[in-house]
């Protein structure tokens, strides 16, 4: 596949996934700005074509993926439409292609903050702060890679339409969907998740991430283990086997943990939680990424004229993950272009995917793919309880039940479901009959759970030969920790995101959403998508580990010390000023950036800012700016503060809560980004829209989630023709339950 790269930071992460994936990929630019350990991160792979015809070069790409502010794309003809129009042109920009705000700049921070992610990053009372590691232009990037992909299958030549703004709202977990379905919105804690009891707790040389949510396990297996080494105390009193309990005591059981991992080095500690199957781990700093085991053992990394750097996200039969990329070389095209593909109204019409997943990082890449059409048939049952279904904390409302549940509705959208006890011989019959009649099957089962039931990747090729399998576990199939219990906290530990989110000679504080979930799931989508477009059978055996880690940027290159400190954690090295600052109101703050010369003098006559000169300059009186553009911000609204400053040319927003972006965002609203379905049981629902806007194929919310079983009987009728004495002797012997 032949893609012309005219990325900026935007989508930077969509042409690096895209080399990975093994498509031809030709850059233009040499991005000279950068230095050198985010060149080789972000283009090694690629063939530089800088004194080339843009319009030659596009006319023999299938793929274009561009993306900066919308006044500076080349690709745009005077009406708004592609200069481009046989080939897939994703454009991916700050806030769309349409809407009041399409002319706004913005890079990684006021796009996490527009987008809802700042919001729950940081420490009570203090300033908000986004993830590490630009992780609002990553996401941006993925989902215009997967773009590429989707309209590469839907068979022809479009414009796409990416905001990065989407990217970010549409991966805030709860962030959002509590306002919606309970009225209230998660607030910024130091890193403790609202709705799983895991955080990171101090160790005696470091720093491990843990917890007791999930299955009844979690919490039996961690008693166990306090117990043995005489240190659980009151926790085995009778009344902490009650979940409800142990919720509402947190503080006081997570003090009992506290004090047990402070006595034991942090490896320790996650040594004997994966030899007990318990989700512990340890907070390791991107520099030492190299020296993980598991890493090395599955060849995560890529070697770039010698230099070892982060690889990519999958490696499976029929998708081989380069181990070796050049640097950025001068070259083009040395591949046949894409072989024309019969149109279609949506890019995924004709596919059925199985879903066996479970929770979040499953459940939202199969949504993606039922948004562009695919039949998706999620197996479940009430003897395999998804936690988003069943346990009263993630289901939002109080008085949401199974069939109701704010969390469920939100990921499960599009989707048909079959009940199926897998627990029984005829459950895991059906299944493999089931599968045989799918292009995709989705599972996040630990590894080995599926070649139990006959259904690993030998015995479904053999079943159907041109069956996609995607195998999310949390590390992989193989290597030394294959069997390690994960949960979204410990892969971010893992994978160096935690250690990251400390502020200087602090400890880190953590995520409070599940962002490796949805970074695994766009990384599940790619490599389905990428098999469907070769037209082949194949396992993306993909360790969401491997995923997260890909999504560092060049932090195993990059030895820089951080710009930001306690008191302004969200300084950058490219720009000065680079924060958030307090606004009008309780709790109210303002992402503000200079991303230029041009910008700096826009704000500085503005603000009536100290300063002057270069960035070097202000670099040295940045603390002079900062006191005193928090002094302008402090009395003003920020609504009005980022669209007039933004009014100028400056690049800023808000830092939007979950009722901000739901209620409050005009620009939102005019994309009909939050779109309602009517839920028989929940009533009329608002849910997160579709990121990736097809113009000629656009994707559709098309049906609410479904109650538990509710297709069970259709989809067996209609895929295996059971008759209705068959269907009921399976109800009566429960397993379609």
């Amino acid at each position: 596949m032949r893609v012309l790269d005219l990325t900026d930071e935007l989508a930077r992460q969509g042409a690096r996934l895209l080399v990975g994936l093994g498509a031809d990929v030709v850059r233009v630019d040499p991005d000279d700005d950068l230095d050198e350990a985010a060149r080789i991160h972000w283009h090694a792979g690629k063939k530089l074509a800088c004194d080339a015809d843009l319009d030659a070069l596009a006319r023999n790409a299938d793929v274009v993926l561009e993306s900066g502010p919308v006044a500076k794309l080349r690709g745009l003809d005077a009406d708004g439409g592609s200069r481009w129009p046989h080939a897939v042109h994703v454009v991916v920009t700050p806030f769309g292609l349409t809407g009041p705000c399409r002319g706004w700049t913005g890079g990684d921070l006021v796009l996490a903050s527009a987008g809802g992610m700042t919001w729950l990053g940081g420490k009570p009372g203090e300033q908000p702060k986004p993830p590490p590691r630009e992780q609002a232009c990553q996401l941006a990037g993925a989902h215009g890679a997967i773009a590429a992909l989707l309209g590469v299958l839907a068979g022809r030549g479009q414009l796409v339409d990416v905001s990065a703004q989407e990217a970010v709202a549409a991966t805030l977990e709860t962030g959002a969907i509590s306002w919606i379905h309970a009225g209230r919105f998660p607030v910024r804690n130091g890193g403790v998740y609202e709705h799983v009891a895991h955080r990171i707790f101090a160790a005696a040389d470091g720093y491990v991430a843990g917890g007791y949510s999930g299955s009844e396990r979690m919490w039996t297996g961690l008693l166990a283990w306090l117990a043995e080494e005489g240190e659980a105390g009151d926790l085995l009193d009778e009344r902490f086997a009650d979940p409800m309990v142990r919720w509402a005591q947190r503080p006081h059981v997570d003090e009992v943990i506290a004090r047990f991992v402070a006595k034991r080095t942090a490896r320790e500690v996650a040594e004997q939680g994966r030899a007990r199957s318990l989700p512990w781990a340890e907070v390791t700093p991107p520099a030492e990424l190299t020296g993980n085991p598991q890493l090395r053992d599955r060849r995560f990394f890529v070697s770039i004229g010698g230099t070892e750097d982060a690889g990519f996200p999958w490696n499976a039969p029929g998708l081989p993950r380069p181990v070796t990329l050049s640097p950025l070389t001068e070259g083009t095209w040395t591949g046949p272009r894409q072989r024309p593909r019969a149109a279609k109204a949506r890019a995924l019409d004709g596919v059925r995917v199985l879903d066996l997943t479970w929770v979040l990082a499953g459940p939202y890449a199969t949504r993606i793919l039922a948004e562009h059409g695919a039949d998706v048939i999620k197996v479940e049952s009430r003897h395999r309880h998804d936690p988003t279904r069943f346990s009263p904390s993630m289901r939002l409302r109080p008085d949401a039940g199974p069939d109701d549940s704010g969390y469920f509705l939100n990921f499960n959208r599009g989707k048909r479901s079959v009940a199926l006890n897998l627990r029984t011989p005829d459950g895991q019959a059906i299944l493999r009959e089931l599968a045989a009649r799918c292009d995709v099957v989705v599972e996040n089962f630990s590894p080995g759970v599926l070649a139990k039931w006959g259904l690993d990747y030998e015995s479904l090729r053999a079943l159907n030969p041109r069956a996609v399998l995607v195998s999310m576990s949390g590390v992989g199939h193989t290597g030394p920790w294959r069997t390690a219990v994960t949960f979204a906290d410990t892969l971010a530990a893992m994978s160096g995101l935690s250690a990251e989110t400390a502020d200087p000679g602090e400890p880190p504080q953590g995520l409070v959403f599940g962002l490796g979930d949805m970074v695994a799931a766009n990384a599940a989508v790619l490599g389905a998508l990428d098999l469907l477009v070769r037209g082949e059978g194949g396992h993306v055996e993909l360790s969401q580990l491997e995923a997260m880690a890909a999504t560092m940027g060049p932090a195993v290159l990059d030895r820089g010390e951080p710009a930001g400190t306690a008191a302004h954690p969200n300084r950058s090295r490219l720009a000065v000023p680079h924060g958030v600052y307090p606004a009008a109101g309780d709790d109210r703050w303002i992402a503000i950036t200079a991303q230029d010369d041009d910008q700096w003098a826009a704000l500085r006559d503005l603000a009536g800012l100290p300063g002057d000169g270069d960035l070097a300059q202000r670099r040295a009186a940045e603390d002079e700016i900062d006191a005193a553009l928090a002094a302008w911000t402090r009395g003003q609204d920020a609504e009005q503060l980022a669209a007039r400053l933004q009014a100028t040319g400056v690049s800023a927003a808000v830092v939007a809560t979950g009722r901000d972006l739901v209620e409050g965002d005009e620009h939102l609203a005019a994309r009909g980004f939050y779109q309602r379905l009517t839920h028989p049981l929940a009533g009329d629902v608002l849910h997160e829209g579709i990121v990736a806007r097809l113009s000629a194929t656009p994707g559709a919310l098309t049906s609410p989630a479904p109650l538990l079983g509710q297709h069970t009987a259709e989809v067996l009728r209609e895929l295996l023709d059971l008759d209705d004495d068959r269907l009921a002797a399976l109800r009566a012997a429960g397993v379609t339950e």
